[in-house]
């Protein structure tokens, strides 16, 4: 406050009383027997102008200079439950609204507070003043001054937000974090709202004018020197009473009266936990143990299970491998299942020991959490607290019998289970598997993977072809259950006889015919060939002839084009062998002209002329047409050996197969 301000309050000391007495004075000197009445009378008024004027210099000078819309310290006077009356040395008391003074309930008449002046008198003549207002002005300096200075504040906490609480400083709306409310968790924010608290600032972002402030660093440095004293009496073992004070997925926060230590969700009971909450409460007081702790980290390690004996050393003496026993399954995994038999005493039951099945499967298909189950000890080390269960070992192995049940040659259904390019894996009952291979499928189709013959899931019918009981494998057959139709075939198909077939695939080295009976052959490119020169397609019915029957294969070679080159061979043969009886026709009468020459007149001689000329024009005929047979004959041989080149390829092919 400036020297000037202060002159102008003085006045503000001096009671009115002793003011209204000298005015009062000064009126009655004004009153004496001096005064002009005459010049009264006439309006002649200068003297009393200037007795005027002086007193009302003298009555300014009891009021204080104020100017509008600046901030002045005032006094609180009075005040009730709406308003509180100010003076500031003016001529007239303002009043200003309780709610502006919410945050500081502790107010009082005669505090002095700030005050903003916003207008000296109002339409009503009354003074307009604002401590709100007057506290904005000011807010940001002592916000930054109390940051600098590590000051306390007083804040009133308007309500609640994501995260924590807004409150009031100094006119500013600042932010409480919850954490920073109070050391240990705050569950219910809504207790807080209109309490008025001390705080800290401890952040300022003057570019978004953002202030934090924690009523939590108020009592996080004597909470600090507790918690040194408290961790310098501590001792590894030492059992102290504590409460829960926070409760996480991964253990249970315990305050021991000023310092919190951890106990982890392992160390809560000796038996399975699948959350702490199992265990224990929020606010419940527990004692526990301290297994480690760290003095320069502050870290408590703490233990709640290790207050009762554990329960290995309890468990039945009389517990031997070979006994039954009863548990509820508390863990599942791929590999296995752990069963609690007791509280804190867990066995393993593997997944090859729940079932005397081979094929490969995982636990959750026989067994989830909260099953109860019975199960046969396999092993038992009490020293390593380990045991291994087994529930298949409480029925009989179906192999101990396999051929009293299942003997060779006997007919069965099957399940299937699995594929492989070899052959299909089957179950007949649980246990007891087998394989079909892919030979065994069928004795007509050609199968290239089980999957063309069946699906998994699928019931077949099988029969047990061999018994090896000490790896425990069967050997199944699926097309043993009906006979053996290569040899009806072999009486159908026989070699170069003609039969429908259909084309069902074509590719680089022949095609395959679908024949009746549901039989399939094979043709190669050469013999595909149509009697017009063009190549067969799939999905053409023609005729085909069988040009080789392999019943140890169970293979049929066919041929569409040799049909028609062995129709023209045939007719090349009767047409030579007419030709050979014409000739000697012609012989035989050549031979009796000639036997009668002797007697041959002139005119004979003329039509024996002729004659002969016809036998020569006839034999030139009969050698072209010799040539032409001689001709057709090598074209056929050449045919033949091309054709048993292809049958070679075949065999060949088929061989590989």
């Amino acid at each position: 406050m400036t020297e000037q301000e202060r002159n102008n309050l003085e006045p503000m000391n001096t009671p009115v009383d002793q003011n209204e007495e000298k005015i009062a004075a000064a009126i009655v000197e004004t009153s004496n027997d001096d005064f002009d009445w005459d010049s009264f009378e006439s309006d002649n008024v200068a003297g009393v102008k200037a007795k005027r004027e002086d007193l009302e210099k003298m009555y300014n000078q009891t009021l204080s200079t104020i100017s509008e819309k600046e901030v002045i310290d005032g006094t609180v006077i009075s005040m009730n439950k709406r308003e509180v009356v100010i003076n500031i040395g003016f001529k007239s008391d303002g009043i200003v609204s309780r709610n502006e003074f919410r945050y500081n309930p502790d107010l009082k008449v005669g505090d002095t507070v700030e005050i903003y002046v916003e207008s000296q008198e109002d339409k009503k003549g009354q003074l307009v003043l604002s401590h709100k207002n007057a506290r904005a002005l000011r807010s940001w300096d002592r916000v930054n001054s109390a940051l600098e200075n590590d000051e306390v504040v007083k804040g009133f906490i308007k309500c609640r937000t994501k995260g924590g609480m807004i409150v009031d400083v100094f006119g500013i709306e600042a932010f409480l974090p919850g954490s920073q409310i109070d050391v240990k968790p705050i569950r219910d924010y809504d207790i807080f709202v209109g309490k008025t608290m001390e705080f800290k600032v401890v952040k300022i972002n003057p570019e978004f004018k953002n202030v934090v402030v924690s009523h939590k660093a108020l009592i996080e440095a004597e909470l600090e020197q507790q918690k040194k004293e408290i961790i310098s009496k501590l001792e590894k073992g030492q059992v102290l009473e504590g409460t829960v004070k926070n409760i996480t997925s991964y253990g249970v926060f315990i305050d021991l009266g000023g310092v919190d230590g951890l106990i982890h969700i392992t160390d809560l009971s000796w038996g399975r936990v699948s959350h702490p909450e199992e265990v224990v409460q929020l606010d419940q007081k527990i004692n526990v143990v301290i297994l480690d702790f760290d003095d320069e980290k502050r870290r408590i390690a703490l233990g709640m299970k290790q207050l009762t004996p554990h329960p290995w050393e309890a468990l039945d003496q009389s517990l031997k491998v070979g006994d039954s026993v009863k548990g509820k399954v508390v863990v599942m995994a791929d590999y296995g299942a752990f069963i609690e038999i007791a509280q804190g005493v867990e066995g393993l039951i593997h997944v090859s020991e729940m079932s005397w099945s081979q094929h490969l499967r995982s636990a959750q298909d026989f067994l989830k959490v909260g099953d109860e189950v019975e199960a046969q000890i396999l092993t038992l080390d009490r020293d390593e607290r380990k045991m291994s269960l087994g529930i298949k070992q409480l029925h009989p192995d179906p192999w101990d019998k396999i051929e009293e049940k299942y003997p060779v040659n006997s007919s069965h259904k099957a399940k299937v289970r699995n594929f492989t390019n070899f052959g299909v894996f089957v179950e007949i009952e649980e246990g007891i598997d087998g394989l079909i291979h892919i030979s065994d499928l069928s004795w007509t189709k050609k199968i290239k993977h089980p999957a063309e013959f069946t699906a998994i899931g699928d019931e077949i019918d099988v029969i047990v072809l061999e018994i090896d009981k000490d790896n425990r494998r069967l050997s199944l057959g699926h097309k043993q259950l009906e006979e053996n139709p290569w040899d009806v075939f072999e009486t159908i198909f026989t070699v170069d006889s003609i039969h429908e077939g259909t084309i069902v695939d074509v590719f680089d080295k022949g095609a395959v015919i679908a024949l009746q009976y549901g039989v399939e052959g094979f043709a190669t490119p050469r013999h595909l060939v149509k009697e017009d020169g063009t190549q067969a397609k799939a999905e053409e019915k023609l005729q085909f002839k069988v040009i080789e029957f392999n019943k140890g294969a169970k293979r049929i070679i066919l041929s569409h084009s040799r049909i028609f080159e062995d129709e023209k061979k045939y007719e090349d043969s009767d047409a030579k062998k007419a030709q050979a009886k014409s000739d000697a026709a012609t012989k035989k009468q050549v031979k009796k002209i000639k036997d009668s020459l002797e007697k041959t007149t002139l005119g004979d001689i003329v039509e024996l002329a002729a004659l002969k000329d016809q036998m020569d024009a006839s034999k030139g005929e009969a050698k072209s047409k010799d040539v032409e047979a001689k001709t057709e004959e090598v074209e056929a041989n050449s045919e033949d050996i091309e054709a048993k080149n292809d049958d070679a390829e075949v065999k060949s092919e088929n061989t590989e197969e």
